[in-house]
């Protein structure tokens, strides 16, 4: 599995739908708790206007988009990281995505069961984080325990940092929100916090109204920001995901979204993710290329294929803006518009680049 976004959150939350609405997945959704047993695994496609202008100056025969990797893990409950609710399971299944998104639920409806007994967003993200800072703790406390014997250098400096850590989880704090130097954070990093992984949260609303006028998406944006909460309706979202795009903004506009959603989300969890796009044209064939921030031209001509890693020579990267004065590759190259790059040079979101390879070129 590749860089992936895992979807936390209590039971009945909508975590399900929202993975289907995301991937059209078509994972069991229920009116009850652990519908969800096994993680649901979708592939969403991310809303990319450079693929669509390169499209119209290239006229390939086929364009592709980059992906994101979405799983749906089952729902934690009070009492997870003691394993309650199958929570040490889950919990490893957290573990492994690279960052979260967190559905809350923002709606009352009493047809549809909640583990608390009614919707309280704040109070639900405490319930999520706190199990998954116990968890943390624990694991700290081992590591800790270790390296307090570990008298070399570098075991009194991880030991600091533990102990720096350990203190800040037993404050309320989520180790993404410890300060740490560069030096500590790459001391702490193999140890892959669950608290340590970025999060975005997801006010799941309903149909009744505008979501700026939901309480529930009001105070988790007072509560984190609203740059890290995005409002969603996830069961008119499913309902209307294989829509055109004009014709879903039209069901969504009666909540007060003037753009799609859906779109939003696939992008923001895509940044959440720290990637970028490059592009290549090679036989006729337009596609966008997800890569994590500050990869070298060498790694990312191994994303294509391992042969052009192996035999990378060099990286002619092309702009948007220069493509659309000079729409052919000839053209640029006598205007000087290409720009050729070695193996170490990172790419740029939003490149193209043709990249050169002992046995050819790509």
């Amino acid at each position: 599995m590749g860089l992936a976004a895992g979807i936390i959150g209590l039971p009945n939350v909508g975590k399900s739908t929202l993975l289907n609405a995301l991937c059209q997945a078509k994972a069991e959704t229920a009116n009850y708790p652990f519908c969800t047993i096994e993680k649901n695994i979708g592939t969403a496609k991310v809303p990319d206007p450079i693929l669509e202008e390169l499209k119209a100056l290239l006229d390939p025969k086929e364009a592709v988009p980059a992906t994101v990797e979405i799983v749906d893990i089952a729902g934690l409950v009070p009492g997870a990281s003691q394993g309650a609710g199958l929570g040490n399971r889950f919990l490893s299944e957290i573990r492994e995505v690279d960052a979260l998104v967190h559905v809350v639920r923002c709606f009352e409806d009493e047809n549809i069961a909640h583990t608390e007994g009614s919707a309280d967003p704040l109070r639900d993200v405490e319930l999520i984080e706190t199990e998954l800072a116990l968890a943390d703790l624990e694991r700290l406390e081992k590591e800790a325990e270790r390296t307090k014997r570990d008298f070399s250098p570098q075991g009194r400096k991880l030991h600091a940092v533990l102990e720096k850590l350990s203190s800040g989880l037993s404050a309320g704090e989520a180790v993404r929100d410890i300060p740490l130097s560069k030096e500590e954070a790459e001391l702490a990093s193999p140890l892959d916090y669950l608290t340590g992984k970025p999060v975005l949260f997801v006010a799941n609303i309903d149909d009744s109204g505008h979501y700026k006028e939901n309480a529930g998406y009001q105070a988790l944006c007072q509560r984190f920001g609203p740059e890290n909460v995005l409002p969603v309706c996830a069961r008119l979202e499913e309902e209307c995901a294989e829509l055109e795009p004009d014709e879903r903004i039209e069901f969504l506009s009666q909540l007060g979204f003037e753009e799609d959603a859906l779109a939003r989300l696939i992008e923001a969890i895509f940044k959440l993710l720290g990637l970028i796009r490059f592009y290549t044209f090679a036989n006729n064939k337009l596609r966008a290329w997800e890569i994590p921030q500050g990869t070298t031209a060498e790694i990312a001509a191994g994303k294509i294929h391992s042969d052009m890693q192996t035999g990378f020579i060099r990286a002619e990267i092309i702009q948007l803006a220069d493509l659309k004065k000079y729409p052919s590759l000839p053209e640029l190259r006598r205007q000087g518009l290409v720009r050729s790059e070695g193996r170490e040079y990172q790419l740029q979101d939003g490149e193209l680049v043709h990249f050169l390879f002992s046995g050819g070129s790509r």
